[in-house]
């Protein structure tokens, strides 16, 4: 199975991109003569792999381990950190290195930040007394392609960062071109309805990969996990990822129905050489139908609880602004059961946002009953998400109910199966942030330049010709995108997500790059692949 994606129908060259990355880590590691162990901080290795594969590495003599409390076990003395510039890591390398001092052991170390060294990550190093031992560089490796039209920036906690720390370098890592931003909140709090969103919902994608109880899979092996590779690799991937949950399973019935059929034919009447190929090519999709198969049986399982079902029509509420009590009710009932409370964050933090708040009285209980079920211990996660204005007291009127209809944003009758609207990746819901892309690529935004003052952070729209460094590039007008597709000819847009992307959103983008007399190609850069649990997980803090 490919742990690499394929980026050779990518609507820019990314291929390239990673084949620069690539090279400039190998020479990296031919600085240094014979065996090398290059050590990784626990989350940069699955980024390095979408890069340069381990056999790539091992074949330039590289020793792989992970950066740990424990010190690093290996025969070789030219030791390699490759990290992000974390001041935790700085004390991990500091003991490492301390630990063979103390040891006797002999070794060279260097340190790689990726992308850029920072002060205060040296200024740890020398209050450890190692920076003397080490060499010190930079690996530029500032955007990572996940699939063809996917670029995250690996940026876990850039929302945090931003919100809460009042730190802006994640703004810098990205692009000194991107000056203004739209904030939408909104949408990675709902839950994901479509196949790819639904696997991050419940089974973690991690890097264009998940790793699984190998049980899932249908490997009976107890105790083993699988990695199961998740791109345009895979052909049927490609074709169902997008879909609404609820139509994958009978996309899945159809091509195994068929597969059948044609084994059925095989087997009672005489076949061409031809007809020979062509059932053969068919059966080397077997092992992708078997896998999705699996992974739509298990999903289903959380999908059809009534935990789930009832989650949704409370998110939907929420959204269309109806009933608040039995919105309240509900999340009270959460508490009181003691569900995850991540799920009764999100939920929380998604009344807070459509509603600029909780009314007072609702906003002191709710805390208070968290704090008392949950634990004191997430005082300081409220406190994150307050000052971040996730959750927080209601100190003036919505403007929801406004922006929801001017963007139509809630759309009755959504066809899962055949859908004519970015709404269906919710069931209903248009995810804000898309809308707001459709509109660009449409007509521009002034006409909604109204509702576009409502709506959390500034914005610009910005028409030049040629190469523009401006934050929102040259959106030509509607009459000559005619032109340009009439002749074959599409245009290609960067759509930037600070603080994170969710899969369902994506595949909203890729549903409009599809549609008829669409000019753009649409390529979509990202802080970092996020849904509802994993960005609030990113504001949970401790009272040490």
């Amino acid at each position: 199975m490919a742990q690499i994606p394929n980026l050779d129908n990518a609507p820019l060259n990314l291929t390239s991109l990673r084949e620069q990355s690539q090279k400039e880590l190998l020479n990296i590691l031919k600085n240094f003569r014979g065996k090398k162990c290059l050590v990784f901080d626990p989350k940069l290795g699955a980024s390095i792999s979408l890069v340069v594969p381990a056999s790539i590495l091992k074949e330039h003599g590289v020793e792989l381990r992970h950066l740990s409390t424990e010190p690093v076990q290996t025969e070789c003395t030219r030791i390699i950190y490759l990290v992000r510039s974390h001041l935790s890591f700085m004390k991990l390398i500091s003991s490492n290195i301390q630990h063979d001092i103390s040891k006797g052991i002999q070794r060279e170390y260097s340190v790689y930040f990726v992308p850029r060294r920072t002060v205060a990550c040296e200024k740890i190093l020398e209050e450890e007394n190692v920076h003397r031992l080490l060499s010190i560089g930079e690996y530029p490796l500032y955007v990572i392609p996940l699939d063809e039209d996917v670029l995250s920036f690996e940026l876990d906690l850039a929302s945090k960062e931003l919100q809460v720390d009042g730190d802006a370098s994640t703004l810098w890592h990205i692009a000194k071109a991107i000056h203004k931003l739209e904030v939408d909140m909104v949408t990675p709090m709902c839950s994901q309805l479509t196949y790819e969103g639904l696997l991050d919902e419940f089974l973690r994608i991690n890097n264009g990969s998940m790793e699984l109880d190998a049980s899932i899979m249908g490997i009976q092996q107890e105790g083993k996990k699988v990695k199961v590779p998740l791109n345009s690799s895979d052909k049927l991937f490609k074709e169902t990822r997008d879909l609404n949950f609820e139509v994958v399973g009978q996309v899945l019935r159809q091509k195994a129905t068929s597969m059948k059929q044609d084994y059925a034919d095989m087997t009672t009447t005489s076949q061409t050489v031809s007809e020979l190929k062509d059932f053969v090519k068919k059966l080397n999709s077997l092992p992708e139908m078997t896998r999705h198969i699996n992974l739509a049986q298990h999903l289903s399982t959380f999908t059809s609880k009534p935990s789930f079902l009832g989650q949704l029509d409370i998110e939907h509420t929420i959204i269309e602004g109806q009933s608040y009590d039995i919105c309240f009710e509900y999340i009270e009932e959460l508490i009181h059961k003691q569900e995850p409370i991540m799920n009764v964050l999100r939920l929380l933090v998604l009344f807070s946002i459509t509603n600029l708040g909780l009314p007072k009285k609702n906003y002191d209980y709710f805390r208070r009953e968290l704090l008392h079920s949950y634990g004191f211990e997430h005082m300081a996660t409220l406190n994150n998400l307050e000052k971040a204005g996730l959750f927080k007291k209601q100190d003036t009127k919505t403007n929801w109910p406004t922006i929801k209809r001017a963007l139509q944003l809630i759309v009755d009758d959504t066809d899962t199966a055949n859908p004519n609207d970015i709404a269906y990746v919710f069931s209903g819901y248009a995810p804000l942030s898309i809308r707001l892309v459709q509109h660009a690529v449409r007509s521009g935004w002034r006409p909604i330049e109204e509702i576009l003052k409502l709506l959390p952070g500034p914005h610009l729209e910005s028409r030049r010709g040629g190469y523009s460094s401006s934050a929102i590039d040259a959106i030509p007008s509607t009459l000559g995108n005619v032109d340009k597709v009439a002749h074959g000819q599409r245009s290609l847009v960067l759509v930037v997500f600070i603080g994170g992307v969710t899969f369902a959103e994506i595949s909203a983008l890729r549903f409009l790059s599809s549609q008829e007399g669409m000019a753009y190609d649409l390529i979509i850069g990202t802080t970092k692949m996020v849904n509802g649990r994993s960005l609030v997980e990113t504001f949970v803090g401790n009272l040490s």
